[in-house]
């Protein structure tokens, strides 16, 4: 017999027995009707019956015993409350119970079988051959132990007591359940009242407090329809620390079709065969040069490997750039040097080794900072920017065109000559070059740029702005130019066609706005304490105590700890100095990019998966996203995603605004604003605030212009006009960030009134700027109203100024500077990328970051962009040399080219 475990019985249970144990047939109904594992006695075949309402269990070795056949229950009449059949009995709760399938059907006198245990042969107690075959208790030759009579009135009665009493039970047993599953699955608890449970699974329910806590978007009956664990959107403690990601999200993976993988890749060849090119020729170039200094023809020559892991990063120790593959090293001592140094250094201009620059920002005590006296400090007597130059007149290269090894205090050692050495195979590059070219001219590849006037959605017939389809945006004023609308389609309303049409804007080097993004997620919260209960880990053995972080405030740009649980209590409510100053904080990169996908497995997958265009921005196998080319071994840049983390203020306070500075990216990125809150003022707060910015025009009056001439007018029109400072003809009630991004061409002319105006400008502990290195890497401006109102008056250049809603993915082009402004607190996230059209740029970006000093913040070529192109170009060659060209193929080709 099966084995089961005692079923305690209430008191209520045994007054009604008398107080006696509950019978054994009670309650049958009342288990199948909850558990669903019973079939109606009525009918039934013979089956286990767990009384006790917990599940059969399987019988062990010692508790197997034949099959026992009831034909008459006496309701437990004849039992002892303890001892003998009692025991056994409760010992053995499950019986077999065999009953006729239909009762008054077929002949009275018809056998019965005995159903016993699994693992013995079952045992034919009588068999009815024919129809005058001899009655079960008649029979003489029946095998086994003689069948009792079965008793139809016994079992009748039976049968109703089992439905009576199944009454009672089943509605203390439906009061016990009730009891029991009022547990909240979100805060553990069974004390917050009503809940509300999901029809789904079944088992989650969530009281109305927690809803209202951590869902408030959510209604009841989506609730009860699928409850947040259903959905995967669940932010209790323990479903945000599974390390596991969500699975069930519906873009998260990208299927590329064949046809399009062999489009992408010839998009990639045509784009990238120019630089794969020029990376040859400067190759060429040293070979040649090598061939000579040992008197070999270029056939003949034969270049050692350097001995670099793959994943590690070899730095030219002049310029820091990426060494990817050809280069000079010393034998002796390991100094390296690229190719482009090389050849600066036989020209006599070598750049990219300046030395060091120091610049000094004085604490002058945090009353300075709201236009008071400034505390005396001691001048440090650190060197000048000039002592930190190392002089490199005499490092020059032999006349035969040979460079010595520099001197020790240039890293050097100053004994051998630079020996050429390269990192991959001799002829990989120069062979690339020759299989590119002769797949190029057998696909006809038609340019991006070339599409019909007639196909680009932002256009009409004759060419001109076409503001009827609600897709685009206008982001500047500018005169005489067709880039002032910005493409801005809905995400929900993209479809294969668009891809086109977003290459065409990509390709100009506009930025491009998606709408909506969100709405295409699972709807996994992104508010800032559910982000902190995901990120704290007090005891899990994986990750460390992380509840100190570090902010920047944005008035003296000064970096300090702070605990995480306050500085997520600031991001929703006025948090003032000790002069009544908004206090604005921001967390840039937390948790750290290389955790993110760890720390926050969900979220994480909740971001890649409402990413729009994710031929370009899906960070494992999008084909148009030239880093996921690069070998699974390699040492890969640190592109995202990243979480940037910020208060934020509507108005302009012009000092200690929550901002990133002007600023370019090396790279591509796509900018998702996936929270928002609105701290709100008083209106006394606002009084303090418009009284302090008069203290800091006076002060900015009398140290940046040396002059307070006319200021009480000056500020009482310009500056503390609250309405001004509104944002005109935007919506900024509805966004989170404002965003400044200055197109390409502007550059010179934007680093020119940089250069001009850097003195009014301040930066660490309010200080003036001293001096400007890099007007844009530098990332020590940003360009208020008043600011861009004079730029446009002087050079006649303005950026796309726009506003970023939630739910908005901001699309950035490589060597586009930009600044970002928060209307209000945010949390966005960012992802880089880097795409074929904007590669050059990248390029062009590197060589500029070359020439920076040798402590510059931007100085370290972290993206290795060369390094890049040569395993882009190795993939996409090997992957359309192997495709079979079959004519099919071919024709399809060539209808796709006219």
């Amino acid at each position: 017999m099966a084995r089961g475990r005692k079923r305690k019985s209430t008191e209520k249970e045994r007054e009604s027995n008398g107080g006696a144990e509950p019978e054994e047939g009670v309650g049958v109904e009342a288990v199948k009707k909850e558990e669903g594992v019973l079939e109606k006695l009525n009918g039934g075949k013979g089956m286990e019956v767990d009384v006790a309402g917990e599940g059969m269990k399987k019988p062990g070795r010692r508790g197997r015993k034949k099959g026992k056949v009831v034909g008459k229950r006496d309701s437990g009449a004849g039992e002892k409350d303890k001892g003998g059949h009692l025991k056994d009995r409760l010992r053995n709760v499950a019986r077999k119970v065999n009953y006729e399938e239909s009762w008054g059907e077929g002949d009275e006198d018809e056998d019965r079988v005995a159903v016993k245990k699994r693992g013995r042969k079952r045992r034919k107690v009588g068999q009815n051959q024919t129809s005058s075959a001899k009655k079960v208790d008649g029979g003489k030759k029946l095998l086994g132990k003689r069948r009792k009579k079965i008793n139809q009135t016994n079992v009748a009665n039976a049968k109703e007591n089992v439905q009576n009493q199944a009454t009672v039970t089943m509605s203390k047993r439906n009061k016990w359940i009730e009891e029991q599953s009022l547990m909240c699955h979100q805060c553990q608890r069974n004390d917050n009242g009503r809940v509300v449970r999901c029809k789904k699974c079944k088992r989650k329910r969530y009281c109305i407090p927690c809803l209202t806590r951590w869902y408030p978007d959510t209604v009841e009956d989506f609730i009860a329809e699928a409850c947040p664990v259903c959905r995967e959107i669940c932010n209790c403690k323990a479903c945000l620390r599974l390390d596991v990601p969500l699975k069930n999200l519906k873009n998260l993976e990208l299927n590329v079709s064949k046809d399009v993988q062999i489009e992408c890749n010839k998009f990639v060849l045509q784009t990238l065969l120019p630089f794969l090119r020029r990376i040859n020729d400067e190759q060429t170039i040293e070979k040649e040069m090598e061939a000579k200094l040992q008197g070999l023809v270029l056939p003949e020559l034969k270049i050692e490997l350097a001995d670099c892991p793959i994943d590690e990063r070899t730095y030219c120790n002049n310029c820091k750039t990426s060494i990817f593959d050809f280069h000079r090293s010393c034998p002796r001592c390991c100094f390296d040097l690229c190719l482009i140094c090389c050849q600066e250094l036989r020209d006599g201009h070598l750049q990219g080794g300046e030395g060091e620059v120091t610049m000094q920002y004085i604490d002058r005590g945090f009353d300075y900072l709201h236009g008071g006296k400034e505390k005396k400090v001691k001048m440090s007597t650190e060197p000048s920017p000039k002592d930190h130059v190392k002089p490199k007149s005499w490092w020059k290269a032999k006349e035969d065109g040979s460079i010595p090894c520099p001197p020790k205090y240039m890293g050097g050692c100053g004994h051998c000559s630079l020996e050429l050495r390269c990192m991959f195979a001799e002829n990989l590059v120069s062979e690339l070059v020759r299989k590119a070219e002769e797949i190029a001219r057998t696909y006809k590849l038609m340019d991006v740029a070339a599409i019909p006037l007639q196909q680009r959605l932002c256009f009409n017939s004759v060419g001109d702005v076409d503001l009827s389809n609600g897709k685009l945006r206008k982001a500047a004023s500018r005169e005489d130019f067709d880039d002032n609308y910005l493409y801005c389609p809905r995400a929900q309303d993209i479809d294969h066609g668009d891809l086109k049409h977003f290459q065409w804007h990509w390709s100009r080097g506009e930025p491009v706005i998606v709408s909506s993004v969100l709405e295409s997620a699972s709807g996994l919260s992104w508010e800032p304490l559910v982000m902190w209960r995901a990120v704290r880990q007090l005891k899990h053995i994986k990750h460390d105590r992380d509840l100190e972080v570090t902010a920047i405030d944005c008035l003296d740009w000064c970096e300090g700890p702070i605990n995480i649980h306050q500085f997520f209590i600031g991001y929703n409510k006025f948090r003032p100095d000790r002069h009544k100053w908004p206090q604005i904080l921001k967390l840039k990169d937390w948790p750290p990019s290389n955790l993110f996908e760890k720390r926050l497995p969900r979220h994480c997958s909740e971001f890649i998966s409402c990413l729009p265009f994710k031929e370009y921005t899906h960070p494992q196998n999008g084909p148009l996203n030239l880093i996921v080319k690069l070998p699974e071994k390699s040492l890969k840049p640190d592109l995202g995603p990243k979480t940037y983390i910020a208060y934020g203020f509507a108005q302009e306070l012009g000092r200690g605004d929550s901002v990133t500075k002007l600023h370019c990216d090396m790279s591509d990125a796509v900018n998702v604003l996936t929270h928002m809150a609105e701290v709100k003022l008083g209106d006394e707060d606002l009084v303090n605030i418009e009284e302090l910015k008069k203290k800091h025009f006076e002060q900015d009056q009398n140290e940046l212009f040396g002059n307070i001439k006319a200021g009480d007018e000056k500020v009482e029109n310009n500056i503390c006009d609250v309405s001004r400072n509104k944002l005109e003809g935007l919506e900024a009630s509805e966004g989170g960030a404002l965003w400044d991004i200055f197109r390409r061409q502007d550059v010179p002319k934007l680093q020119e009134y940089l250069k001009k105006h850097f003195k009014e400008f301040r930066h660490i502990h309010c200080c003036p700027l001293q001096q400007v290195v890099h007007p844009i890497h530098d990332q020590t401006f940003y360009l208020t109203l008043d600011h861009k109102r004079k730029l446009k008056e002087e050079y006649g250049i303005e950026p796309w100024t726009f506003v970023q809603k939630l739910g908005d993915a901001v699309f950035i082009p490589a060597g586009c500077p930009h600044q970002v402004r928060n209307l209000k607190s945010c949390i966005k996230v960012a992802l880089d990328f880097v795409s074929p059209e904007n590669i050059g740029e990248c390029i062009r970006l590197t060589e500029e970051f070359r020439t920076l000093p040798q402590n510059h913040r931007a100085k370290e070529d972290k993206l290795e962009v060369k390094k890049i192109i040569v395993h882009a170009m190795r993939e996409v060659v090997d992957n359309l040399d192997q495709k079979p060209r079959s004519e099919t193929a071919t024709a399809s080709l060539l209808e796709d080219s006219k």
